[in-house]
């Protein structure tokens, strides 16, 4: 089953600009399904992989040899191309000598397209992101109907019935994540298998590669440090004492981490470093299903205590998905907002809250006495409403709403 993705829209409108297009994600977040789909309606062009070896040697040994052998094809889409290791260098020499090709690209790691492609093909190349399923996205994958009701931002479109089955389908996304795999997957023990076999893959064949690792023990228990601390402030020197990593270990890992799409630190906001919080950033993963299942911890969403994490985390990454630039706000008095986003020349603070949230958050009023922002909004379970407050409007809304 194909469920359809935001991303691909933007990629169709882009097909016939010069640059070659790079399409980076997670893996298993459905670049490969979501290609083979555009390559499908296109005449003129051919899908290749270079997990397929001899197309992969003939790429990087005898590029003019490649180049004449599909130069009959307007458009060339190449998967898993994070293998060639000369890469970069070959796609400019296909780029300058060859305008006839249209070439879109997709890897699973920022790194390797970043460091082996990118520096090769400056003014040369776009970069779009493909991450795990959006809550529309997932929901689309279950039903279609619901889903298009989602889309609806009139607070007062949605019914309650129709509220109480969202919230329910948000309970199970917060739990088993946001993979297409897991969207698709009817029972839980299917659910806990897919998403068990994403993990162990992603160590397998991501991180270990890239590290060189022979042993992942001590990794796998920094994920599990990172996943119990999720969406608090980072104490590095914590961190490292726990992990066994040294500093300068600690941080080369955890920007590994983020560049192969696990988890990613959203840093402070601030105007007074003498009054907030300027350095220590928070921890948020891109998918809870592969947070929870790093502490093995399946729980419904109901019966667990950390409920208030997962919706936050749940927040982030709607957020990142949506290409919102985030950032959390802190003084040191503790008054403390999740999410501070940037909209226009303006910021809209966020608050999160995982049960009813009827009054005003005392954090989420800190901010808006200081920084007096034209509006505000607070996520939470069920309630749905508006106030003012500092002639700030508070839009409260349920968890599952789209805001953006």
């Amino acid at each position: 089953m194909y469920i359809k993705r935001k991303l691909e829209s933007k990629i169709l409108r882009f097909l016939n600009e010069p640059e070659i297009l790079a399409i980076v994600g997670p893996r298993q977040s459905g670049k490969t399904t979501l290609l083979k789909r555009i390559q499908a309606d296109l005449p003129g062009s051919i899908f290749l992989s270079f997990e397929d070896l001899a197309v992969l040697e003939l790429f990087e040994k005898n590029i003019k040899l490649f180049a004449k052998s599909f130069q009959s094809y307007k458009y060339l889409f190449i998967d898993e191309f994070q293998y060639a290791k000369n890469g970069g260098k070959n796609l400019k020499y296909l780029y300058d000598t060859f305008p006839n090709f249209k070439i879109i690209i997709s890897g699973s790691s920022a790194i390797d397209l970043t460091v082996k492609a990118i520096k090769y093909l400056v003014g040369r190349i776009f970069v779009m992101e493909l991450f795990q399923l959006s809550f529309a996205e997932y929901l689309s994958g279950r039903d279609e109907v619901l889903a298009r009701k989602l889309e609806n931002t009139d607070k007062n479109a949605i019914t309650d019935k129709t509220g109480k089955i969202l919230a329910d389908n948000l309970d199970d996304f917060l739990v088993w994540g946001a993979y297409p795999r897991i969207a698709t997957a009817q029972d839980a023990e299917k659910k806990a298998e897919i998403i068990r076999n994403i993990y162990n893959t992603y160590f397998l064949r991501d991180i270990k590669d890239v590290l060189g690792l022979v042993d992942d023990f001590k990794l796998a228990k920094l994920i599990e440090l990172l996943s119990l601390s999720c969406g608090q402030m980072t104490d590095y020197n914590e961190l490292s004492k726990s992990s066994g990593y040294d500093f300068k270990t600690l941080k080369k890992y955890l920007g590994i981490l983020e560049k192969t799409f696990i988890c990613q630190s959203v840093r402070p906001y601030f105007q007074n470093k003498r009054n907030e919080v300027v350095k220590n950033p928070k921890i948020y993963f891109f998918d809870s299903g592969l947070r929870n299942q790093s502490i093995n911890n399946f729980n419904t969403f109901d019966s667990r205590t950390d409920k208030g994490l997962l919706a936050e985390n749940f927040i982030y990454t709607q957020l990142v998905k949506s290409g919102i630039k985030i950032n959390y706000w802190r003084n040191k008095n503790k008054a403390e907002v999740d999410f501070i986003i940037h909209a226009g020349k303006g910021i809209i603070p966020i608050e999160v809250k995982a049960g009813d949230q009827e009054e005003m958050p005392s954090g989420l009023a800190s901010f808006i006495e200081k920084y007096r922002p034209e509006q505000a909004i607070v996520l939470n379970r069920s309630i749905n409403k508006d106030l003012v407050f500092r002639n700030c409007q508070i839009k409260f809304r349920p968890l599952w709403f789209k805001i953006f």
